[in-house]
């Protein structure tokens, strides 16, 4: 199958990868990110979707809320949220990313647009108490929003050297492939494919 090109694309729906570095593929290099992965298999499978990539390094659940409008303004038909890691590693209360990601995904249930959540979880120094209870935030939101989770987004790339940057927390370019694998199979069932 033939891959659109990017002024191909302007009239379809669009997804919206909603997140921090993971998302803008920090250090992986431009067209590496695991959106622009996802772009590639989505076309060569037969979905006709734009992919834009709203992640910035750097930003915290509460910088992400401050900005669901630019999510809103691309009207999209579903959004991946990715957003927590650095709240995370700054062992921000667990209550506040809570809060944060609670109104983050009320906000976009509420404009229509479908929402799939990606998960991250904490590496063990972080103390057991507070990683137990980060870990938890992902599943239960799901289940409050009846949105499709993705439990640990870097599943199989974190623990592989290969795969992962030097700083132990971002992904390679061939790190941020595997990553779109693991998208795929769980938005895939929230699209349409256009014949």
């Amino acid at each position: 199958m033939n891959q659109a090109l990017p002024g191909q694309r302007a009239g379809l729906p669009v997804i919206v990868a909603f997140g921090d570095s993971l998302t803008a593929g920090y250090g992986a290099g431009p067209g590496h990110s695991y959106p622009d992965y996802l772009q590639r298999d989505l076309d060569a499978a037969g979905y006709h979707y734009r992919i834009v990539n709203l992640g910035i390094t750097g930003n915290t659940t509460k910088d992400a809320l401050a900005r669901v409008h630019d999510v809103l303004a691309q009207r999209p038909a579903v959004t991946i949220v990715a957003i927590g890691g650095n709240d995370g590693l700054r062992g921000i209360p667990v209550t506040d990313i809570r809060a944060n990601l609670d109104a983050i995904l009320s906000m976009l249930q509420r404009s229509g647009t479908r929402v799939l959540i990606g998960g991250i979880e904490l590496p063990p120094n972080y103390g057991a108490q507070y990683v137990q209870s980060f870990n938890a935030v992902y599943p239960a939101l799901a289940a409050k929003y009846k949105a499709p989770l993705l439990p640990f987004m870097l599943q199989g790339v974190w623990d592989k050297p290969a795969l992962m940057q030097a700083d132990g927390i971002h992904p390679t370019a061939p790190g941020q492939e595997v990553v779109a694998q693991n998208f795929l199979p769980v938005l895939e069932p929230m699209l349409k494919k256009q014949r």
